[in-house]
């Protein structure tokens, strides 16, 4: 039986966890922060009242094979004769909710604004909803959806204090932490601390954990909306389902795999400025599911003979 598949892939990335789209032939894909600052993606434009420094506008940066993405989540919407059907894939090695909200449907059954939210287990894929009376004949039911890493159960609960991630020894300046807000908006990167750091510094765990995704092949930096999901990154879960995150790598730097584990000081990558950043440096930060979307959690680093060291805004930090 023929049909037409449309897929949007996904690369989880960087800063807001960033999510890529792509659909088929005469659909537009749009993306854009919510009022709670999570990324969505959707077939219909924005309301009017976004922001234009989020980029409401359709992003022709996305094919249908993107070789540069390594790991696969997805809500894939298929059409087949008068029925569409959306699929929530999970590839990644840790669990993950999806939701889907159809914008505008011409099934009764499903009024227009219906949300679906779906707990999907690693390496897995479920049936989110069946949207009869559209399907090729229905182009203009519009949807968009959004998924956040991480069991929903997690609780953030580090054995210690994280361990600083540069060499042991050096000193390096935060540029940005809470409460400063310049940069970090979002729930996501409310917690996040940015570290001043040379070009090709070398970055390490700040503790153990699975590497869960990895993106090692962006090679630009600036501070237009283009470049929100350009980041090289890794992203590691730790045994409390909280996911760390180490942002803006350096090109082709990253010296580990999906699926290796990691522990606390193990070499990881290089820094470097690539994605939204106006300069080198190393953005961190701990994410945890709140339900529906990541947020970022206060973290404190390792000081001398251990005791706690809260990041602090053009503060020095040394890794011990």
């Amino acid at each position: 039986m023929n049909s037409q598949r449309n897929r949007l892939h996904l690369g989880v990335s960087a800063l807001a966890l960033t999510l890529g789209s792509a659909v088929l032939s005469a659909q537009t894909a749009y993306k854009y922060r919510d009022a709670n600052g999570q990324w969505v993606f959707t077939d219909h434009a924005p309301p009017a009242s976004t922001s234009a420094a989020q980029d409401p506008q359709p992003d022709s940066s996305f094919s249908l094979d993107r070789r540069n993405e390594t790991l696969h989540m997805t809500i894939e919407r298929s059409d087949n004769g008068h029925t569409t059907l959306f699929t929530a894939i999970n590839d990644c090695l840790c669990i993950a909710t999806f939701q889907a909200k159809i914008i505008r449907s011409k099934d009764p059954a499903i009024q227009d604004g219906s949300e679906y939210l779906s707990l999907l287990q690693p390496r897995s894929q479920r049936l989110l909803v069946r949207v009869d009376n559209a399907g090729r004949s229905a182009p203009d039911l519009q949807y968009a959806w959004r998924i956040a890493l991480g069991s929903p159960e997690a609780k953030h609960a580090p054995p210690g204090p994280y361990r600083v991630p540069f060499a042991i020894g050096s000193t390096f300046m935060v540029s940005q932490a809470y409460p400063s807000k310049f940069t970090h908006t979002t729930p996501d990167s409310e917690y996040a601390v940015d570290m001043a750091l040379p070009d090709e510094t070398s970055i390490y765990a700040a503790r153990d954990g699975v590497v869960i995704n990895v993106r090692h092949d962006g090679f630009r930096g600036g501070l237009t909306p283009a470049m929100m999901d350009q980041a090289n990154v890794v992203e590691i879960l730790h045994d409390d389902g909280t996911i760390a995150m180490y942002a803006h790598l350096h090109w082709d730097s990253i010296r580990v795999h999906i699926g290796q584990h990691v522990h606390r000081g193990e070499y990881l990558a290089n820094s470097g400025s690539t994605g939204f950043s106006s300069g080198p440096h190393l953005h961190f930060a701990v994410l945890r599911n709140n339900g529906y979307t990541n947020v970022s959690v206060p973290i404190e680093f390792a000081g001398p003979s251990g005791i706690s060291i809260t990041p602090v805004t053009d503060k020095s930090l040394t890794a011990y």
